[in-house]
């Protein structure tokens, strides 16, 4: 494909986004478009998807910060007449834009003969455990059925590029991107490498000490020694039960201690606890707390 037919296309209306529009707006915009379009849904409609593989050549620009950059220079050079209607023939410097040839030699990845497939882009959802552990994801696309391996420890919102697996090219083809969405786990989250989970205690567990046990990714508990006094939301560290890194090293298990209060207390418990309340009477809780609102 000629520079020139790049240059022509509004990239911005393909995919129906403001030309001030963010990143972050375009990454929606496209992801929206890209589920709408996608050749799974399609079901062989070659109009949409041929819609599909312009949807992904405009985000492949725009989600590009220098590419976005260059494609802006070059329409706005185009718009205003700066480059003849015979294309690009050359290296020349026009209106303040630099060096045309630099511009598309690096936005359509120096090429002026024959060129590669379009870039393609793809999204997959995968559990947390699977983000965590790594795992094979099969797509469809233009060059065939693409089986890939998705690294462990990938982040939500990573991108994973699969070479050769794009759109077809007079000089072969282009590659695969996959977004990868991660769902979220109804008890574990990560902050860095770090595995993070909420442990709830009872009141005498924390106030008097104890054993208890925190369940792991991997499926099995560890035992976590709970201080005497623990308080409500204190951060405790069970080293080397976080995710594993390139380097065979791990990350920490975080867990946040949640006092769990009953919704009910009847019988001996209930009389237990008024009677553990008149022991602690001269115990304010509130006192310091009085002190610090009066300052």
């Amino acid at each position: 494909m000629a520079a020139k037919d790049l240059y022509e296309k509004d990239y911005y209306a393909i995919l129906g986004v403001d030309k001030n529009a963010d990143g972050e707006a375009i990454k929606k915009r496209y992801r929206k478009l890209a589920r709408e379009l996608h050749p799974d849904k399609t079901k062989g409609d070659k109009t949409l998807e041929e819609r599909f593989k312009a949807v992904s050549e405009a985000y492949d620009i725009l989600s590009d910060d220098k590419k976005r950059a260059e494609y802006d220079q070059a329409r706005t050079l185009f718009q205003q007449g700066g480059i003849p209607n015979g294309g690009f023939q050359g290296n020349f410097s026009a209106g303040g834009f630099g060096d045309l040839g630099d511009i598309f030699g690096n936005l359509f990845g120096g090429q002026r003969g024959p060129r590669r497939g379009a870039d393609m882009q793809a999204q997959a959802s995968i559990s947390f455990r699977e983000s965590i552990n790594g795992t094979q994801l099969t797509f469809n696309s233009p060059s065939g059925p693409v089986t890939t391996k998705i690294p462990s420890g990938v982040h939500d919102g990573a991108r994973i590029r699969v070479r050769g697996k794009g759109a077809q090219g007079e000089a072969g083809p282009g590659d695969l991107y996959i977004t990868i969405n991660v769902a979220a786990h109804p008890v574990f989250s990560r902050r860095d490498d770090n595995l993070l989970v909420t442990l709830p205690v009872t009141f005498p567990e924390a106030a008097l000490g104890a054993d208890v046990p925190v369940p792991t990714l991997s499926g099995e508990e560890v035992t976590l020694r709970l201080p005497a006094g623990t308080a409500n939301g204190k951060t405790l560290r069970i080293k080397g039960r976080g995710i594993t890194r390139k380097d065979g090293s791990s990350g920490d298990l975080l867990v946040t201690i949640e006092v769990s209060v009953p919704q009910r207390i009847d019988g001996k418990a209930k009389k237990a606890l008024e009677s553990f309340d008149e022991e602690m009477k001269d115990a304010d809780p509130r006192e310091e707390f009085r002190k610090r609102a009066r300052s």
